[in-house]
Order: structure tokens, then sequence, then C-alpha cells
């Protein structure tokens, strides 16, 4: 029997508004997707996963929507989305789109209607409006992921939720309404041809009734709280929904998938989302933010497999997204471990060193067994963008911290496809990309790394390639081989060896046959500091 696609696919996330714009009004759209899938299909990915394309204010990217049964007239039309549905399928890839289930827009019709019903109507049971505390304050201390509190008082005294912006006001989800309303959400767009679904904020759904206060000020999505009865983060009670929604994912065939973003203390927390009659899969956030340091990256696929091998659900890896500093920014710090856009540590870059370190990690990834997930951008060694002027950041991070943090704009900036200039064949010449793109990308767009041997691009293409030719790569078995210290040495069957050195000093390469691919290059068999390489190795089975 062939495992589902899913156990083992790599997928390209594809943040909408920076891929390609179409039409020329700087922001990208489902033209700009429909005229690259030739270039994603030859990259080698699986799938790919569209950020939010709703209809929406906006005031967090898409990530506020108002309507989730159509397309924002910036990024086309229902129509054109189903076209690419079916322009995907044809290429022999599949889609996942995202799904915004715990917060809506403060544009929906079920908010405004609330707004408009008054304190304790039915309209208002849907969202988590309370009246404040006798001092005059919000119902408690919570805090939003943006900054601030993470309440909003109305004119008429009662105060709404909002665990992000203060446009994204949460849903209750003890709300039957809610829980059809979302159950009806999915079968709209499994209709249409979708394969699956990224759920954002997975873990926050469910709240605790009485909505105590929080012990400490500080909560963080990125360093989620080491206690099982938070009460609004990773509550048992978001697994009841998660059981009916595979459900309705069964009901289509076994082909289509759940990935949940959900920020846990431990794999054991995040295997509970990934169990037999849940979600399909979960990010691997440990692995995103891991430093680079030999201990710590076998530490955590250590952990992550042994926790997932207990449900038998497949583990994701997972270097950037649209939420984190890019990994070649992250990587040519003094620090490497990750923390999100706006915890990042400030201090110098060598992107130099962080886009070698880029290279072998690519290597890392694509050996380890499971699913892999790639960022727009990373293919072409892109670097976090962090000297955009204050004036044209977007990210609500910055004005919810009062000008303190940058946010998330700087992994978001739009892709450098062609050409000597900006847009870099982003959108139609003369073209004003939502962010600016810094000149020194000229020699990092994708048409210039195609003429190069030894690009970033050139890179993922070969791995990619080899990954799914190779038998031994994807699902399977795997083990660890004894290596030195600062040297991983991971054995796949049959055949293949893959070994990363992420000591400060050249390792000579284990005997083998044939050298597959290198992140660097080699010379008399030695592996150079932070690059990595496969191996061809007879009678490792």
């Amino acid at each position: 029997m062939t495992a589902p696609w899913w156990r083992d696919a790599v997928i390209y996330q594809i943040y909408i508004r920076s891929f390609g714009d179409g039409n020329g009004d700087g922001l990208g759209d489902i033209a700009g997707i429909r005229s690259r899938l030739t270039y994603l299909r030859d990259l080698g990915v699986d799938a790919i996963w569209v950020t939010p394309w709703y209809p929406s204010p906006m005031a967090d990217g898409g990530y506020d929507v108002s309507d989730y049964r159509d397309i924002d007239y910036r990024f086309g039309t229902l129509a054109e989305a189903e076209e690419l549905i079916a322009e995907v399928h044809a290429q022999d890839m599949r889609i996942i789109v995202d799904l915004v289930p715990n917060h809506t827009s403060d544009q929906h019709p079920w908010f405004q209607q609330a707004l408009a019903a008054g304190p304790d109507s039915p309209e208002r049971a849907r969202y988590l409006f309370r009246r404040g505390v006798s001092s005059g304050g919000p119902p408690n201390n919570w805090r939003s992921v943006f900054g601030g509190p993470a309440w909003t008082r109305v004119a008429d005294g009662q105060w709404y939720l909002h665990l992000f912006d203060t446009h994204q006001p949460d849903l209750d989800w003890e709300h039957p309404d809610v829980r059809a309303e979302f159950e009806s959400i999915l079968r709209f767009w499994l209709d249409r041809g979708v394969d699956g679904f990224r759920i954002d904020v997975a873990h926050g759904l469910v709240k605790h009734p009485d909505l105590p206060d929080i012990e400490t000020d500080h909560e963080d999505m990125m360093e989620p709280p080491d206690r099982t009865d938070h009460p609004h983060w990773d509550r048992q009670e978001v697994h009841e929904i998660y059981r009916g929604w595979r459900k309705i994912a069964d009901s289509y065939g076994p082909d289509r998938v759940f990935v949940a973003e959900a920020w846990v203390a431990k794999p054991e927390r995040l295997a509970c989302y990934v169990r037999p009659d849940e979600l399909h899969t979960a990010f691997n956030f440990d692995f995103l933010r891991c430093s680079w340091h030999a201990d710590a990256l076998r530490a955590v696929v250590d952990c992550t497999t042994e926790a997932l091998d207990a449900v038998g659900a497949p583990p994701t890896w997972v270097l950037s997204n649209h939420d984190i500093t890019r990994h070649v920014t992250r990587y040519g710090r003094a620090s490497t471990r990750g923390g999100g856009s706006q915890h990042e540590p400030h201090g110098p870059v060598d992107v130099g060193l962080g886009r070698r370190r880029a290279r072998a990690a690519l290597l890392l990834m694509l050996a380890l067994p499971g699913s892999a997930y790639l960022y727009q951008g990373e293919e072409l060694g892109l670097e976090e963008v962090e000297d955009l002027p204050p004036e044209v950041l977007q990210d609500p991070t910055w004005e919810r911290s009062g000008h303190t943090a940058r946010g998330r704009d700087g992994c978001r900036v739009p892709l450098p496809w062609s050409g000597f200039r900006p847009p870099f064949g982003f959108g139609p010449v003369d073209t004003l990309p939502w962010l600016p793109q810094p000149q020194r990308w000229v020699s990092l767009t994708a048409e210039l790394q195609k003429r190069e041997s030894d690009s970033m691009l050139d890179l993922y293409h070969r791995a990619l390639r080899l990954r799914r030719d190779h038998p031994a790569l994807g699902e399977g078995s795997w083990a660890w081989l004894p290596s030195a210290p600062g040297v991983l040495l991971l054995r796949r069957s049959p055949g293949l060896v893959c070994i990363v050195n992420v000591s400060n000093a050249p390792t000579t390469l284990p005997r083998h046959e044939r050298l597959l691919l290198s992140s660097e290059p080699l010379q008399n068999s030695v592996l150079p500091a932070d690059s990595a390489a496969w191996l061809e190795v007879p009678g490792v089975g």
C-alpha cells in the first residue's frame, strides 16, 4: 500500500503578497503564482502552501479575515483561485491553503453584528466580550502577542479579547455557531479541490471559561509556557475540535491533509495534535529555532522523532517562514538560536557565513525522515532585510510595541526574480512593490542563479531531485553513526550517509563510494567547516 503523499512531501510556502505581482499594483496575487508554477515544478516541490487570500482589511497581512469563502479583490477572484487549483494539479503538485480559526477581522459580518447588537446579545456570544473589572480596567491581565493588552473596550463599556491585533477579535470556540461555521468552511474549500489546510494558531482556539489572570505578564507565542493548564494556549479542549475536522477530511479521501501551527512547550505536547484521529502533521518549531550546534540539533531530531513515532505521525522540518527571521540571517549571528523576527537579538550579521550554514542546514533537513517546508526565497539565499525605513513598516507589531519591535516585514520583502533593479521581475517594469527590495539583491535573482552552477538555487534543485529519486530519502529508517565532536553523521537506508560539519574546523569524510552532493567544494575528501555532504555508502542498509 502506497503511503499518503504528505508523509514525506516537500512543501513550498507562498506568502502571496510577496511572491509575484501579476497586475502591477505592487502586491502579489494569484496571477503572479500562476505565472511561476513551472518554476515551482522544476524546483522539485510536491506542494505549495498559500497564505491567506481571503477578503481582508489587511490589518495583519490577510490574517484578519472578513470572508472565508471568497478571494480578496487585490489577489484575484474565486474563479481564478479555482483555476489555480486545477493548474497546480495539472503540474502534478498539491495545494494547501491557510485557515485562520482563532480570530476574524473586526470587519467580519459577525463582529459587526456583535457591535450593533450590544451587551449580552446572542451575536456577541460568538466572540469573547466581557465586562471590565470594578476599577475600570480590562477583564484580566492577558497580553497581545503583538504587544500591549489583549483587550479593547467598545463604546458601550464592554471589552473584547484579541490575542493578536486589535482588529482581530478572538472567536469563542465553545459556541456551536463557531464550530459549525468552520466545518462548513472546510467543506467549501475541499469541494473546490484544495488538498489541505495549514491551521493558524492551532494551539490557541480554546480559552479557560473563567478567563483567569496569568501569573506572569510575559506571554510570548515564540516561547510557549511549560504548563498544561495555561488559560489560552495549548488547552486540552482543542483536540475535540480537531477530531471533528479529521472526520471531515477523511470523508474526502486519504490524500487531504492538515498541518498545525502549534507553538507548544515539548515534543510530547506537539504529538497530541497528530494522534491518528486528529491532525495529520504539525510544524516542528524546535528545529526551526535550534542553535547551529551539533549537540542541540541532534537532541531536537531525537526528541521530535521519538515523540511523533509514538503516535505514528511523520515529523516536519522547517528552517524559515513568514513569521521568523530568515535563517540566513540567524545563522550569521553570534547567537544562532531563532526566536522570531520581533524578538531576534540585535548585533552584526555575517551574511556569507549565514548562507554557508544555510546550505549545510538544507542538506541536513532534506536528509531527515518525514516532510519538509521551504519558505519562498530561501532557495535564493535571501537574508532578512533589517534596514527597511521605519516609514514603510506595516507589521502591526511595530505600532503595538510603540515602535520598539520592527516586526516581521523583513522576511516578507517581495522576491527578486530577474533584472538589475527593483522590482526585479516581481511585477511589471516600474511596479512599486509594497515593501522596497534592496538593490544588493541584484546578485540573487532567480534568473541569474539559474545560470550559476554553484548558486543556492542550483543546490536546491540538485538536493530536491536527489531526495525525490534516491530510495533512502523521505520516510524510512535512519540512525546516527559515531562521529567526531561537532559533526553529525546520519545513516539513511539503503546506502546513503549525510555528514554535517557544524564545527569550526575541517573534517575527513567517512569511507564512501561516491559523493552525491555537497554544500561546499571539497578537497581530498575533506569537508570544510559549516558544510554538509550526501555520500553513497554501499553495504549500509
